[in-house]
């Protein structure tokens, strides 16, 4: 049997990979393929495979890669054992990994082999440069977002990036550990480290966000208040909900407002049931729309007098 290298690996076709282990795509947009992620378990499909690129991104970890990075995070192995495996893989056919038995005692520990590196530079999202948001093109997807310019000033950057050898610059929302939240018409994703963001206004009370857009749409809606916000985090990740508790515990109130589909509602029942006086679900206030960002924008399109406006905010 003829070994198969990691270049030769990365040059499988990720679409029929994914098929050949029983997964299909649950919507496909030109060159995007968006599955539930064979990675952990969702309802909504947040794993996308660009085909052209032969690259995959699972919004919902911020994680991405080529078919290796992808083959030993599913299968839970080695790039070796993962070669050895792909040696007997053919296009269109399905698939079978047998996992490495577990050393035993008296084995010797495994050898590393030259060449044995999970990531490369070329998969990773690198900053080259940041500066105020002022780019037109962004400026229109804010509008569309319904996101007034000076707010967006206030938190978010014009970030230039590369990735896969491509420049782009997109609207870039810092976490408090130097990373970004990342986003664009055409794009979303994140650069290392990924983390929360935290806006402290000095006030005993807390209002928790999934993503950034969210927390714009927030300040949107409050812009015509006087009295100080009340202290915002945003998540950038469910997955750093419960990492944040004791976070939250410090303050006397959390007001939750997380998106209304499945993983974010499910997000809100495990924080209630942690404490039902301190954690209150605000989510009711957007009831009929996936998150705050898309209330706003409908809100918009029916074109709001800024006196109703401003009772809105009173609401929320």
């Amino acid at each position: 049997m003829e070994k198969m290298m990691c270049a030769d690996a990365k040059q499988l076709d990720l679409v029929d990979y994914l098929a050949s282990l029983g997964h299909q795509p649950a919507k496909v947009r030109n060159q995007d393929y968006w599955y539930l992620s064979p990675l952990r378990e969702e309802k909504t499909p947040s794993f996308k495979v660009n085909r052209t690129l032969n690259v995959w991104y699972d919004h919902g970890t911020g994680k991405g890669g080529d078919l290796v990075d992808f083959g030993t995070q599913y299968h839970k192995c080695t790039i070796r054992e993962l070669l050895e495996t792909l040696s007997r893989y053919k296009p269109g056919t399905s698939l079978s990994f047998q996992p490495p038995s577990l050393p035993g005692p008296s084995s010797p520990p495994r050898p590393f082999f030259a060449g044995e590196k999970k990531e490369s530079p070329d998969n990773k999202i690198v900053i080259l440069d940041s500066r105020p948001l002022a780019d037109h093109a962004l400026v229109d997807y804010l509008e569309k977002r319904g996101i007034p310019l000076d707010i967006a000033q206030r938190s978010c950057r014009e970030v230039d990036f590369l990735l896969y050898g491509k420049q782009q610059t997109v609207i870039g929302f810092p976490n408090r550990s130097g990373g970004y939240e990342l986003r664009g018409e055409h794009f979303k994703g994140s650069s290392a480290p990924k983390d929360i963001s935290f806006m402290d206004n000095r006030t005993e009370q807390i209002i928790v966000f999934e993503g950034f857009f969210n927390y714009l749409s927030f300040q949107a809606i409050n812009k015509n208040l006087h009295a100080p916000l009340t202290n915002c985090l945003v998540l950038n990740s469910l997955s750093f909900l419960e990492k944040s508790r004791p976070l939250m515990e410090k303050h006397s109130q959390v007001f939750l407002a997380l998106d209304r589909d499945a993983a974010g509602m499910s997000q809100t029942k495990q924080a209630l049931q942690w404490d039902r006086d301190k954690y209150i679900d605000r989510s009711d206030f957007y009831r009929g729309r996936k998150d705050l960002n898309e209330w706003l924008t409908h809100q918009n399109h029916q074109h709001l007098s800024p006196r109703e406006s401003q009772r809105i905010g009173r609401r929320f």
